[in-house]
């Protein structure tokens, strides 16, 4: 399996400002128009339609990498069964 990276390549904009958009609108219950508003606060002029596309080339990408990246609990869920049963009854 290749081993693909995210290719900044034929961006107006520099890797850091790309990535962090990214993970303003993955991180944080944000919308396109949010992060736009955020990036403008601090000297950056992008629209949410740039953002968007942003999200959705490389976003799929990020993403698969932080929850790969994660590590599952040692819990085997017994708060929840547990929850479920009190709940019902």
């Amino acid at each position: 399996m290749k081993n693909s990276a995210i290719s900044y390549k034929r961006h107006r904009f520099p890797q850091q400002i790309i990535a962090h958009s990214v993970w303003l609108y993955f991180r944080f219950p944000l919308s396109l128009r949010l992060v736009e508003e955020l990036l403008l606060e601090r000297g950056v002029v992008v629209s949410y339609e740039t953002i968007r596309r942003w999200v959705r080339n490389s976003g799929r990408l990020t993403r698969r990498k932080s929850v790969a990246g994660r590590r599952r609990s040692g819990t085997s869920g017994a708060w929840t069964r547990w929850r479920i049963v009190c709940d019902a009854g």
